[in-house]
């Protein structure tokens, strides 16, 4: 099992929830459609964390591959149904992530009505900076979020342009299944997702956060992170 630190804790989370169409620049470029009314839900599996490291290796047949940098934050106690006014209280701290999506995979599950699991929830499909603690960020809705590919700017927003912010997103999915210590939750990307390429550094940041630095390796033989 993965694990991540924050600040002086570290967390084993159970599930990475994830959360897509959450800024509006991002809807429309996948081709449009209504403002959700509610947090659009995905999970991705403990093994696909790749923690502070600086290259990643996902297999070449596994096709296209996008980049979605995300502002992230670690859950710090176990809840369930937990009350909007309260969910930051269960917010331990903020970091930097990127949800890698397999499209060609993703796209032929869109057109058969199939889950994307495997489009999401392959290894090191989600890469994480170290996190800081919560009470350090301020306000999460109001930082510049930032992914370059090989030094060229590809996303470049604000997190202020999410439509749910962390404790709405908490709050809601909390309705639904237990919420448990360590688990991470991811926000959702803006405009710019584009291609990955073998040998590409990606550098992605959130304004206050520890940034995220890491190289793409989808030739030869190695077998992990």
């Amino acid at each position: 099992m993965h694990t991540i630190a924050c600040g002086r804790r570290a967390f084993t989370p159970s599930k990475l929830i994830c959360v897509g169409k959450n800024y509006p620049s991002h809807i429309e470029e996948m081709g449009g459609g209504l403002r959700p009314s509610q947090p659009t839900i995905f999970l991705k599996p403990n093994s696909a964390i790749a923690f502070e490291v600086d290259q990643v290796f996902i297999p070449e047949e596994f096709g296209l591959i996008h980049h979605e940098v995300e502002l992230c934050f670690a859950v710090g106690r176990t809840g369930r149904d937990i009350p909007l006014a309260e969910a930051h209280s269960y917010i331990a701290g903020y970091g930097v992530g990127i949800d890698f999506t397999l499209r060609d995979l993703q796209a032929v599950a869109k057109r058969s009505g199939a889950p994307w699991s495997l489009a999401k929830g392959f290894d090191a499909a989600a890469p994480l900076g170290r996190f800081v603690e919560a009470n350090s960020v301020g306000d999460p809705c109001g930082l510049a979020i930032v992914l370059t590919v090989n030094g060229i700017s590809r996303q470049s927003a604000s997190t202020s342009e999410m439509i749910f912010s962390p404790e709405e997103i908490l709050s809601f999915v909390s309705e639904f299944m237990t919420v448990e210590e360590g688990d991470v939750f991811m926000c959702g990307t803006p405009s710019g997702v584009g291609e990955v390429r073998h040998g590409d550094v990606l550098h992605a940041e959130i304004a206050g956060l520890p940034p995220l630095k890491i190289e793409i390796i989808r030739k030869g033989s190695q077998k992990g992170i």
